[in-house]
């Protein structure tokens, strides 16, 4: 479990192929720095730009480890399978504090950036989510955005999907990978947990029970 909020801005430095054809993966080579791997173990879980990556191969002294990224999981983010700037978050330990929300680290869908501007001291990002999230966000409350934890501030539903407006403080463009972003980058968006399971029991509610 994570909490969204970002603890590092590392880089993937190069990828590697784990085979030749169409459903191998990637070896990603990811620089944190080597005070962020000091305690970390091999099989820890780390979220890569929002999706949950298991510690295959460390080397502390360069600051450098390695995850294995399934065919399965290029095909459901984005950002992964290039060199660049990545946000971090180690998995959360019981006794942490849980400053942004609940965060599992499985991305739910890939949104598009429509707008990132500035407004005052702040920046306005819009994220253009797929039409199957739409039932999941709502004014004020939140979404994971390329591993960030943010509070939605707008919902516009519209005929391609649900376009959400978010604010990002000065702190969170600094510490955080998002201040990289461009209009029509795509990023990894996860809805928020509790959303997902009172979406669930909704849909049950009117299933007759089992003779």
């Amino acid at each position: 479990m994570f909490t969204g909020i970002i603890t590092r801005v590392g880089r993937i430095e190069r990828h590697q192929p784990l085979g030749t054809g169409a459903d191998h993966g990637l070896r990603l080579h990811v620089a944190a720095g080597a005070d962020y791997l000091a305690d970390v173990a091999l099989g820890d879980s780390i979220a890569i730009n929002g999706a949950c990556m298991t510690v295959t191969s460390l080397d502390p002294s360069q600051g450098l480890f390695t995850v294995d990224v399934s065919a399965e999981s290029l095909a459901r983010t984005t950002g992964l399978d290039r060199p660049g700037a990545v946000n971090l978050e180690k998995a959360m330990r019981p006794a942490d504090r849980l400053g942004g929300h609940i965060v599992s680290g499985h991305v739910d869908g890939v949104g598009t950036v429509t707008r990132l501007a500035a407004v005052g001291e702040s920046w306005n990002l819009c994220v253009l989510a797929p039409p199957a999230l739409a039932k999941y966000l709502a004014y004020k409350g939140s979404i994971t955005v390329n591993g960030v934890s943010l509070t939605v501030n707008h919902v516009t539903d519209r005929a391609d999907g649900c376009e959400v407006s978010i604010n990002l403080i000065p702190h969170t463009m600094q510490h955080t990978a998002l201040g990289t972003l461009t209009v029509g980058a795509q990023v990894n968006l996860e809805v928020d947990m509790i959303a997902r399971y009172v979406e669930r029991m909704l849909s049950l509610a009117t299933v007759p029970p089992p003779l």
